[in-house]
């Protein structure tokens, strides 16, 4: 499951309103209904609307030398805006462009209109490419429509600072560490510890609230939604429950309190603020793009709790789109074993095409970044241990509450009581 913070990095971060206008202008150009389909050899321009940086660079240009005759155009707005610009196109009919990216957090929503996109298992496309938790999101509810490709996978891990452990005494080895940390409790635990021992006072345990809450509540068996589709915020008490373990750590004074996804967050990297980040494949961009000022170095061990999921996302061909026939082959191309095996041992984002995970090249896969760690072997036991949680429609608006609640405690400007009652209100207001 996602719960959607709003994501950074190439997986998210926040575009500048001018990107987001030039989205708009270049998305009503590219629709307007479907048109009959080009002859093979006719000269085609594809657009792609994404809501992060998905790393396809050099995919394009692959798939441009293979395809002369193809031209591959990319636009990118905020997570939130490029979704409620795909509702509302496809509500009006017009103005998708040929291939559009759904979040995991929000596909749910769009199950309603699957009708409105090109079904995959009338184009060449099998199910069994992916696991059925993949799958079954971006499907109609009958299951006869499969209207998104499965990209990446969020396999959860747990990445820390092996010199700043060090020096508080604590183990480096990552089994040690995961036998240290199994599960949430023992490794708030360890961070009482780690407070206590570092001789660098200023260093907290984790990054932040809303972050570690997302890590958390992504394993239970029942996250925001039901089986049904009802929201059980306030029914379930693994939510509650989630959200108390972190607010106490708060109050502990384990988080460093730099929401995660802005530049106070990379500057806490940079600056070495926290000692652990629970992190998704995705996120290993944050610790290429700001490596420790100090020197330090990450590594890498199983999640507290074992498997998981935060994040992933889908490409999908709207039928209003002028080509689909054309972003239909485009899109099978990108998500296919060949390409998401490069994107994992290039970009860090983990297959979602389960044929992959016991691949030697992937499976074996180490990376220098977290000091040579088995990055293969722990996403993919991550993924083999992810225990699906029933999505809905408003997840990601659902996660972003909860995580700017916790923000709020951070900051000093509520308690825990306090903040989750405003959660809540925040949540009756986004699901009506």
């Amino acid at each position: 499951m996602s719960v959607s913070l709003p994501r950074t990095g190439p997986r998210g971060r926040l575009l500048a309103g001018a990107a987001l206008l030039v989205l708009a202008l270049t998305a009503c150009s590219s629709g307007g209904g479907t048109s009959a389909e080009d002859a093979p050899d006719a000269k085609v321009t594809l657009t792609v609307n994404l809501f992060s940086d998905f790393g396809y660079a050099d995919l394009y240009k692959q798939y441009e030398q293979l395809h002369p005759n193809v031209t591959i155009k990319e636009n990118r707005a905020d997570l939130g805006a490029h979704h409620q610009n795909l509702h509302a196109h496809l509500l009006a009919g017009s103005g998708t462009a040929d291939v559009e990216a759904i979040e995991i957090g929000q596909v749910a929503g769009f199950q309603p209109d699957a009708g409105k996109f090109l079904n995959f298992l009338d184009n060449g496309v099998s199910k069994d490419q992916w696991v059925p938790s993949k799958t079954a999101p971006a499907s109609s509810p009958d299951g006869k429509v499969l209207f998104g490709l499965g990209t990446d996978m969020g396999g959860m891990a747990l990445c820390y600072r092996s010199d700043l452990f060090k020096a508080a005494g604590l183990p480096t080895d990552r089994d040690q560490v995961a036998a240290l940390m199994k599960d949430w409790p023992s490794y708030l635990a360890a961070g009482k510890q780690f407070l206590a021992a570092s001789p660098n006072k200023d260093v907290r345990w984790f990054d932040s609230g809303g972050n570690l809450f997302s890590a958390v509540v992504a394993q239970a068996p029942v996250g925001f939604y039901d089986a049904s589709g009802k929201v059980v915020v306030t029914d379930n008490p693994a939510v509650k429950q989630s959200f108390d373990l972190v607010a106490g750590a708060i109050k502990d004074g384990e988080s460093a309190g730099v929401q995660a996804f802005t530049p106070a967050w990379d500057t806490g990297f940079q600056k070495s603020q926290f000692a652990t980040v629970a992190c998704p494949a995705w996120m290993s961009y944050e610790f290429k793009a700001n490596p420790p000022a100090d020197g330090g170095t990450w590594d890498i061990a199983r999640i507290p709790g074992g498997g998981g999921n935060w994040g992933g996302s889908y490409l999908t061909v709207p039928k209003s789109g002028k080509h689909t026939k054309a972003a239909a082959e485009l899109a099978k191309w990108l998500t296919a074993p060949e390409q998401e095996a490069r994107l994992f041992k290039e970009k860090g984002y983990f297959p979602s095409d389960q044929a992959l995970w016991t691949q030697p090249d992937i499976a074996g896969h180490t990376d220098p970044l977290f000091n040579d760690a088995p990055t293969g072997k722990i996403f993919s036991q991550s993924a083999r241990d992810l225990a699906p949680q029933p999505l809905g429609a408003h997840g990601a608006e659902i996660g972003t509450a909860l995580g700017n609640a916790l923000t709020s405690v951070e900051q000093g400007k509520a308690d825990a009581a306090a903040a989750w009652k405003q959660a809540l209100k925040d949540i009756d207001n986004i699901v009506g």
